[in-house]
């Protein structure tokens, strides 16, 4: 994000086109794919409030199968039906597992019917551990309501059973393990495709842009022949009155791979504080597949810790006027110490429409993960005519509607910054680091995050550093 006025707000959701639909199912999967023929698990359910502030449905997962599965790879959804203009909130407000291993994150469904266009898909950390056959999660006490704590309706809502005031087995919310669809029945047109079955070799053919930013230093002269601009220049977002300093743009070898990293610092003024930031000089980037091995940090290299830090893989155009409906962004943003009303660590991925910066208005969609990110992750995004949809370590984070599909081309951007100094009012000095190990763009093509691996395996095989051979616009 690169205009110092939109962090104020990213919670303002634009209206879904809703689908009437007749005959939804409501019962369990009866065949099961034969890739989890030993992973079994039933999801149980019972609403804690018919309320109108707000949604809570209080979940256990059983394991029905006769091998331990591990929390990390089961998913489950609870699905409803968006209120018009409606973003919202997730929380946990007790879970037997603990609420820091649970992941809770807001989806679109590919097909909207009459009781659901979203989700709310529920994810296990490592620390949540393993289920042996028999066991189960205990409660999950979840709870979600619109950003802005208007009312909402819950009696449209797919996943909502008012009168299941006790626990027991729930079709209408699914369970994945794997990526393999185990139990329940998505909406109609909405089932799960099993995630084994993607196709794990690029195409051969297509522009693309590869970087492994294997340079010297920011005044490397490839780089700016290569494309890029280190920026210097002054302006938002962030912290008013803070500098833009390409030195602390970096590289260095990790292991066979050359890594870039960005630092940025502070000692609690604006004229003491350093943002980084890297970006393609040309806007030629559109449709097709974006991916970027990023590593994210949650403590300072050195200092007090608390600032709050924004980390950031995203492509953008310019903002021609206010609420211009030829705008695009989209976003992946990492807060390991929150900020934006947020108390902790958060990972927004945001598809932005349109703003206008004063008065603030903002249409996007976003999809969100309150749970740390410390450490290396692959990050994939991918643009066709239909929708955007963001890939975390190969698993789907969020898919956003055509409604917010560009309709210019964009730049290819890095940045770590300070929202404010708030956060961490101390003056001693410290500073944050954010690494990049590669960055991909394939034009035209959506590859699976299986084929990015490939692509990138390829052409690191072949020694390949760098390849430009998407054309200007």
């Amino acid at each position: 994000m690169n205009d110092p006025t939109r962090s104020r707000s990213l919670r303002i959701r634009a209206a879904l086109a809703v689908a009437a639909v007749t005959g939804l199912g409501a019962t369990a999967l009866t065949a099961l794919p034969a890739a989890a023929a030993g992973e079994a698990v039933t999801v149980q359910y019972r609403q804690s409030s018919t309320g109108g502030d707000q949604v809570e449905p209080w979940l256990k997962v059983v394991n029905t199968g006769q091998t331990s599965v591990p929390l990390s790879q089961v998913k489950v959804r609870y699905y409803f039906k968006a209120d018009a203009g409606a973003s919202y909130t997730y929380a946990c407000s007790w879970a037997v597992k603990g609420c820091a291993n649970l992941t809770g994150t807001f989806g679109t469904l590919a097909s909207p019917t009459a009781t659901a266009d979203r989700y709310l898909e529920i994810g296990f950390t490592a620390g949540a551990g393993s289920l042996a056959p028999g066991a189960d999660t205990g409660d999950m006490q979840l709870r979600f309501h619109r950003s802005n704590w208007q009312s909402l309706n819950q009696s449209d809502d797919y996943s909502f059973g008012p009168a299941q005031t006790t626990y027991a087995n729930w079709s209408k919310v699914t369970a994945t393990v794997g990526g393999v669809p185990v139990w329940g029945t998505a909406p109609a047109g909405n089932e799960p495709t099993p995630t084994p079955t993607d196709p794990t070799t690029p195409p051969p053919n297509g522009a693309a842009l590869f970087d492994d930013f294997d340079y010297s230093g920011h005044t490397d002269p490839a780089i700016d022949a290569h494309g890029w601009s280190v920026r210097s220049n002054s302006g938002g977002p962030g912290v008013p009155g803070a500098t833009w300093a390409p030195e602390n743009v970096t590289f260095a070898k990790e292991g066979t791979n050359s890594i870039m990293n960005l630092r940025s610092s502070t000692a609690g003024t604006g004229e003491s504080t350093r943002h980084t930031e890297i970006l393609t000089r040309a806007s030629k980037f559109k449709n097709g597949t974006y991916a970027a091995r990023v590593r994210f940090s949650d403590a300072p290299v050195s200092g007090p810790d608390g600032d709050r830090v924004v980390q950031t893989f995203f492509t953008i155009n310019d903002l021609k006027a206010p609420m211009a409906d030829d705008y695009a962004e989209y976003d992946f943003e990492y807060l390991p110490n929150g900020g934006w009303g947020e108390p902790a660590n958060i990972l927004y991925t945001t598809s932005w429409e349109t703003y206008r910066p004063d008065p603030w208005e903002a249409v996007n969609q976003h999809s969100e993960a309150r749970t740390s990110y410390a450490g290396w992750h692959d990050l994939v995004l991918t643009i066709d005519d239909n929708a955007i949809v963001y890939y975390v370590d190969g698993q789907e984070f969020g898919r956003h509607d055509a409604r917010y599909l560009p309709e210019r081309p964009m730049s290819i951007n890095f940045n770590q910054w300070l929202i404010d100094l708030a956060g961490q009012t101390s003056t001693a000095p410290r500073s944050y680091d954010q690494k990049v190990d590669y960055v991909l763009h394939v034009k035209d093509q959506v590859l699976t995050p299986a084929q990015v691996a490939a692509k990138v395996g390829a052409y690191r095989t072949a020694g390949t550093t760098f390849q430009d051979t998407v054309p200007a616009t």
